[in-house]
């Protein structure tokens, strides 16, 4: 790790040209352009925030991971949310309510969080959620969504409040996304990308990458479609294996790097796009980012977790502050022992180093 690379930092300045772009997309649209400004004003305000919080001694994180509901409609080979119990087809029960995550919104833009990640299960299913987030217009909120429910009502939320951005989850080309993710579902997210295009609504792609689709999802034929069709966002999330079943999905070290690789190219050639990776850009701007160094997530049920894939929290926002559960004693042992920092074979360190977090939950040394 030579922290050559700052994904903060260049999350930080892809946003703005996101924004700078949705300036011109929105020029013949007053409503919509004036938005624009006043969140880049905004972002700027809440950086000067963070930066006055850390004179203090106190580390504000920028981004912060949401998963506003567990129910989602798709069954997706080898998910590690349903694998983890996260997601399920029972109905939700005990989750945060729109109030609730109003109240998280709000001390978030106090404390000068400009992102916030929604996820789910299926975020889309949470309409009370998403109509609180566009009420939120000094944070930009992407969304992790399968695409499948983006329809007229959602097209017409989007091209209201621009703070909402879609970012639709795919697996390569027709064949990979619905092998994965269900027969149809491809055609379905490319509709939705192109009423979005029509609409001139800037949105961005998820994209998992296993031993499967890394050729196809790095290829520039995948990434040209993808620009033409005004994807302005790529995010690369190399596939965590959750059970012995799925774990041939996972990347080899030689593909972990190949990865890398293409994506410091592919940023070159398509500079009119933010590409971001992880957990790769994480390793080489200075190791994991979870556990409120970055980032930190809320689950749907309120606990603070150090991130999706370590499913462990010892704190609840429903009984404290937003800035308490960022100093929640699982957070700060993984900080103070460098565990986030440690070096290791690639992919997701607290995967990989699993066993510990629950260890130290417990107060055991592993």
């Amino acid at each position: 790790m030579d922290g050559s690379f700052d994904i903060q930092t260049y999350m930080t300045k892809g946003v703005e040209r996101i924004v700078a772009d949705a300036l011109r997309a929105t020029i013949k649209k007053p409503r919509e352009s004036a938005y624009m400004v006043r969140f880049a004003a905004a972002s700027k305000a809440a950086s000067k925030r963070r930066a006055a919080a850390k004179k203090q001694g106190e580390h504000i994180p920028p981004f912060l991971i949401a998963s506003i509901t567990s129910g989602c409609n798709l069954h997706c080979a080898g998910c590690y949310s349903r694998c983890n119990n996260a997601t399920t087809d029972i109905k939700p029960v005990d989750q945060l309510s729109d109030e609730d995550w109003k109240d998280i919104f709000d001390e978030a833009l106090d404390l000068g969080i400009s992102f916030i990640l929604l996820a789910g299960g299926e975020p889309l299913l949470r309409a009370d959620v998403m109509r609180e987030a566009a009420k939120k217009p000094d944070i930009l909120f992407p969304v992790f969504t399968n695409g499948t429910y983006i329809n007229k009502n959602y097209l017409k939320l989007f091209d209201e409040h621009r703070n909402i951005v879609p970012v639709i989850s795919i697996e390569g080309d027709k064949e990979k996304t619905d092998s994965r993710r269900g027969d149809g579902v491809y055609d379905k997210l490319i509709t939705a990308m192109d009423e979005l295009l029509k609409k001139d609504i800037i949105f961005g792609a998820s994209v998992t990458v296993t031993s499967e689709n890394i050729d196809e999802v790095t290829s520039y034929s995948f990434i040209n479609d993808l620009s033409s069709r005004g994807c302005k966002l790529v995010i690369y999330v190399e596939y965590v294996p959750v059970s012995d079943e799925s774990t041939d999905l996972a990347l080899t070290d030689e593909q972990r790097d190949m990865l890398l690789d293409s994506v410091n190219t592919i940023r070159e050639k398509h500079q009119e796009m933010v590409f971001v990776s992880f957990p790769g850009d994480e390793k080489s701007s200075g190791g994991c980012i979870a556990a409120g160094r970055g980032f930190f997530h809320i689950n749907s049920h309120g606990g603070a977790e150090p991130c999706p894939f370590s499913p462990y929290s010892d704190i609840n926002v429903k009984d404290t502050s937003l800035k308490e559960a960022m100093h929640s004693k699982l957070f700060t042992m993984l900080q103070d022992q460098d565990v986030l920092k440690d070096d290791h074979k690639g992919g997701c360190v607290l995967f990989e180093k699993r066993d510990l977090v629950p260890s130290l939950l417990s107060g055991k040394n592993i």
